[in-house]
Order: structure tokens, then sequence, then C-alpha cells
């Protein structure tokens, strides 16, 4: 460097000055707005009760595809309530799940961090919003009052891979991190922006947990923006083929009920198969979770001739949103 220049002429100097004002920003986001599940929710008002006008637990048509179902639209009131309660209990016990094993990942990338590293202090904050986020998502479980499992058995077993995979190989770990994050988030903002009415504490809970999840998001996309196109060629081309397929795994896990749901309700195998893998509408519905992903797989050069066939042969290719978390438009061309 000569002396005329400063540090910020050199490119890379730069580029990590432009990344650590990014998280310093997300950061100080955590610090201004942040929420505490037992002070932002009011759990103990009786309208929150899981009671109280349960029919605000019939799933939403506009959001959720066994809603709209033609089975379930035959169910009586009752039988509504009941298989809407389990469902919505079960989707906040695999999103306290898919937190603590998020948590115990990030913990070990943490560890070993050098001093100064900004990722240390934004990757803190965001463990301790997941906290109380497994918090909340327990206590909206306990107040329904349905034992349900979350996860599957198989699936459970990626709490045992995940800790080696965040410390040996963490572009991949922040992969997995967005397979689990962003079809929840989709999902919830589907149900927050259909204009249907939803029980007072599945709203209360999803609105905690999109505001802050819109960081926890963007701070995976900003990670792998800043570190894929650090590593070699060989070493980008297996994170593109890896990145639709942890995707597509992670994703089924998140999206698809376990067995026990299907077994406690006696749901027909033909209508669990046109719910969530046979059907276009849920082919559709799935592949849309990962829009926002693909948008990243091009920003990085993770999208290529051979990771784009993989995307397209496990269902989950299609177009790249424009901007991060843009409503999915019906007929949007592929």
């Amino acid at each position: 460097m000569s002396p005329t220049t400063t540090p910020l002429d050199d490119p890379v100097v730069a580029e990590a000055q432009e990344y650590a004002d990014k998280l310093l920003l997300l950061s100080e986001g955590s610090v201004n707005k942040h929420f505490d599940p037992f002070e932002d929710i009011d759990w103990e008002n009786p309208d929150f009760d899981a009671d109280a006008r349960p029919e605000r637990w019939i799933l939403p048509e506009s959001a959720d595809p066994l809603g709209r179902h033609d089975w379930y639209q035959s169910l009586t009131v009752d039988q509504q309530i009941a298989v809407g309660k389990y469902r919505q209990a079960n989707i906040a016990k695999v999103g306290l799940q898919f937190e603590s094993i998020l948590i115990a990942g990030m913990v070990n990338h943490t560890f070993a961090l050098p001093n100064g590293d900004p990722e240390f202090r934004y990757c803190t904050h965001e463990m301790s919003e997941e906290l109380n986020h497994t918090l909340m998502f327990q206590e909206m479980v306990n107040r329904i009052g349905v034992d349900v499992p979350g996860m599957g058995p198989l699936v459970r077993q990626f709490r045992q891979i995940v800790v080696p995979l965040a410390i040996a190989f963490p572009n991949l770990f922040f992969m997995a991190v967005l397979g689990g994050e962003e079809p929840i988030d989709h999902i919830q903002k589907q149900i927050l922006r259909s204009g249907e009415e939803v029980h007072p504490i599945m709203r209360g809970v999803m609105s905690i947990h999109v505001a802050e999840e819109a960081r926890h998001i963007s701070f995976a996309h900003e990670f792998l923006k800043r570190h894929v196109p650090e590593g070699n060629a060989a070493n980008r081309f297996v994170l593109s083929i890896a990145m639709p397929i942890v995707m597509f795994i992670l994703g089924r896990s998140i999206a698809t009920p376990p067995k026990k749901f299907f077994d406690e309700f006696d749901i027909p195998e033909q209508v669990r198969k046109e719910l969530f893998y046979g059907s276009k509408e849920a082919k559709q519905v799935f592949a849309d979770y990962f829009i926002d992903v693909r948008a990243l797989a091009h920003d990085i050069g993770l999208m290529n001739p051979i990771s784009k066939r993989v995307w397209k042969l496990l269902g989950i290719g299609g177009p790249a949103s424009r901007y991060r978390s843009e409503p999915i438009r019906s007929g949007k061309a592929a």
C-alpha cells in the first residue's frame, strides 16, 4: 500500500468493512427492536385462551394447502378445529426443534472466531433471540394442549451432525439454516398476509417470529455472500450442487407433518400425497419457498447449468425473486 492510499482504497479491506457495517446494522437492530415473548404476548388475556372462540383454529384456506383441500372441508367444524390445533402446534414444535439445532451450531461457529470478528456479536444477538423463540413456541404448544412430536424420528437425527457441520463446513451450515428458516418464514408470512382470522396466540407468535427472523435470514444471506466467493472453483461447484439438496431435505422436513399427524386423524394416503408431494399445486407451493434462495444462488455464483438441473430435478427450480420477501404472484413465469 503506497503512502498516498488509505486502507479503504484496498478493495479487500473495503469489502471486509462493508460486511462489518452490515452486521453492525443487524446487531443494532437486535438491540433497538427486540421482543420478549412473556412481555409482548398477552398470554393471560381471556381471548388468548386456546379454547376461546376455537373456530379461529380452522386452517386458513388461502394460506394452508390442507385448509382448502376437499377432505378437510368435508370434516365437521369440531374436527376441523382439532386438526387445525394439532397442525399449528406441530409447526410450532418443529420451529422450536429447528431453532435448538441452529443454536447448537451457531454456538460452535462463534467459539473459534477471532477477537474483533463482527460475526461474534451478531450471532450472539441472534442466539439470544432464537432462545426466546424456543420459549415462545413451547408456550404455544403447552397452551394448545396437544402432545405433538414436531419433527419425525429420522429428521431429529440432524442434531447429531449440525455441530461438526458448523465447525468444519460453515458455508454448508448456513445453507442449512436457510433451508429451515425460509419455509417457516414463507408459511407464516402467507398466513399473516392472508387477512383471514387466526387465533391470537398464533398471530402473536408469528408476528414476533417474522419480525426477528427477517434479521436472521438477512445474516445468513450476507454470510454466504461474503464467504462462498472466498472458496476455490471446486469448492464452489460442490456447494452449488449441495445447495438445492440441502433446501429440499430441510424444506421437506419443515413443511411436511410427521406420520403421527396422518395416523391421528386417519388422513387417507392419497390426500397426503396430493397435499405435500403429488399435485401440481403442492409442488409449486414447495418450490415457492425457495424463491429468495434461488436469487441468492445466482448472486453468489452457485447457479450453473448443472446445479440448475439439480434444482429442477428436485422440483424446487423456478424464477428468482427480484428482492427479498417479494410476494409470490400467481402465474409468474419460470
